[in-house]
């Protein structure tokens, strides 16, 4: 008996599906900054390590604070910072925080770093023969994210605030009634 390569392809398809388990069959992805913190918790600890007007910029170097080193920190220039805080008419400048007005005050010596950590996995979850034949189709996304700010005045640190989303769950459904036709259906309709 001669089996054709889709034929083959099909029958060793089934044949995992039958022996496996269906859904681990089905895709998954993993986005995560490298070289950082494994978890919300540990980046929030790292940040609230620091200590304004006592830390300076080579300590938080050695607590991973090093743009060099680590890729989820931004160089900030004082331009970058001052189109951060660009005050409004509803609030005025003596209502800033103090380490941020010494900043504002300090010009070029102040410098500051931008962190922005992320770690999302996606599962597809719904049923094998569903998704596979893109009749309904079940992310489940989870994960993290943190951000946090680091002011300095020349090498000391003047300011830090820090904030994110420590738990991220998610849901995408997709339902294609027309199954694996479905894409094809606006190419037909613009052919007539």
């Amino acid at each position: 008996m001669k089996l054709y390569p889709c034929a083959c392809a099909v029958l060793m398809l089934w044949v995992a599906a039958s022996l496996g388990g269906c859904t681990g069959l089905l895709p998954r992805g993993q986005t995560a900054t490298l070289e950082s913190w494994p978890d919300f918790e540990s980046a929030q600890a790292a940040v609230e390590r620091i200590v304004p007007h006592q830390s300076k910029r080579i300590d938080i170097a050695a607590w991973g604070f090093d743009p060099y080193k680590n890729p989820t920190i931004t160089i900030l220039n004082y331009s970058d910072i001052l189109q951060r805080f660009v005050i409004s008419g509803t609030m005025k400048r003596e209502e800033l925080d103090p380490g941020i007005l010494e900043c504002l005050k300090a010009g070029k010596s102040c410098t500051g770093y931008a962190i922005l950590v992320r770690s999302s996995t996606r599962t597809r979850t719904g049923g094998f023969w569903m998704d596979i034949l893109n009749f309904r189709r079940v992310t489940d996304i989870t994960g993290w994210t943190f951000n946090a700010l680091i002011l300095m005045v020349d090498d000391l640190v003047v300011y830090t605030l820090h904030g994110g989303q420590p738990r991220i769950h998610e849901r995408e459904v997709t339902r294609n009634p027309m199954g694996p036709v479905q894409e094809s259906v606006p190419t037909l309709l613009k052919l007539y």
